[in-house]
């Protein structure tokens, strides 16, 4: 069975690559709906009602998962075939490397208007309020913070408990992007979905940040400068997983990233992270590349883990 789960892994990682995001019905989306119709009937401004519903949601997924995974039991080719199809349903790096090139091609061709425009599509910034370095700057981030993620963190737990955790991962990653917010309408209902997000990260941000220190020589960067700006910096970021990944890609790229970021509802004034220069067109499109070296280093990595993992057993 260790064949079968490590197999669907990067069959999975294969379709989204090729394949990208499901055109319709993507599974991801019809939870959304879900959760937000779910929303509107449990919403109170309380911790409680957040847990409860974080609980029914997540809890829901797993359920789902323990399910699918039950039909490969017995065969690798049915568990290969299951966690594939999780696993493509789950992952986003084709989505975000898609986003991130578009990205880089309107700032290299002086674009800021169209740049703007996409923005949203990678991040929650406010891009009105940003110039050509600011959008390079949060496209960069953005990227770096969805490596892990939307990559690194669902094959992670692909790995480690298979289709629950594949599916498990991905309800709890949407939920924290949907309602775990710092703002008056989530700060109390919200905070079940944010820090069970903040849990389900805190190993995989540490291996995206890893790989990417790894894999910083591949696309012209550098390891011991990715290494040494992790080390140094990411612990002063307000997140304890998005500093992680964002810190190694500054150094790694030897940029700047961090500093003043505005969002709809305000600005947050946050540590610098990395000590090079501002980062520009050029620094989007290798922080693209950087990303899709730290998907399929994870790829491999993770196939690995599950086949230790069920050798051990």
């Amino acid at each position: 069975m260790s064949v079968g789960r490590a197999v669907g892994l990067l069959l999975g990682v294969a379709a989204d690559a090729v394949f990208g995001d499901p055109r319709r019905y993507h599974p991801v989306a019809g939870f959304g709906r879900v959760a937000a119709a779910l929303e509107r009937k449990a919403y109170r401004d309380h911790r409680a009602a957040g847990v409860a519903y974080t609980a029914a949601l997540v809890g829901g997924s797993v359920l789902a998962g323990v399910a699918v995974e039950h039909l490969g039991r017995r065969s690798a080719v049915v568990q290969a075939v299951t966690t594939a199809a999780a696993t493509w349903a789950v992952l986003g790096g084709s989505s975000l490397a898609d986003e991130g090139t578009a990205m880089g091609r309107e700032l290299d061709g002086g674009d800021v208007a169209a740049a703007r425009r996409r923005l949203p599509n990678l991040c929650g910034r406010e891009p009105s309020r940003l110039d050509t370095m600011g959008l390079a700057k949060a496209t960069v981030e953005s990227v770096a913070e969805n490596t892990s993620d939307a990559v690194v963190a669902p094959l992670f737990w692909g790995a480690v408990a298979g289709v629950p955790g594949l599916l498990g991962y991905r309800a709890a990653n949407t939920l924290d992007a949907m309602v775990g917010h710092r703002n008056t309408r989530y700060c109390r209902f919200g905070w079940a979905s944010a820090r069970l997000d903040d849990v389900a990260n805190l190993l995989p941000a540490r291996l995206a940040a890893l790989l990417t220190a790894a894999g910083a020589p591949v696309v012209g960067g550098s390891a011991g400068e990715a290494w040494r700006t992790w080390r140094r910096d990411a612990s002063a970021h307000p997140s304890p997983n998005a500093g992680q990944v964002e810190a190694a890609f500054a150094g790694a790229l030897e940029i700047r990233l961090g500093g003043r970021t505005v969002y709809a509802h305000g600005a947050e004034d946050r540590p610098v992270l990395g000590h090079g220069r501002n980062p520009d067109a050029g620094h989007v499109t290798r922080a693209v590349e950087l990303s899709r070296v730290v998907g399929a280093s994870a790829a491999g990595v993770t196939a690995l883990v599950a086949l230790l993992r069920r050798r051990r057993r």
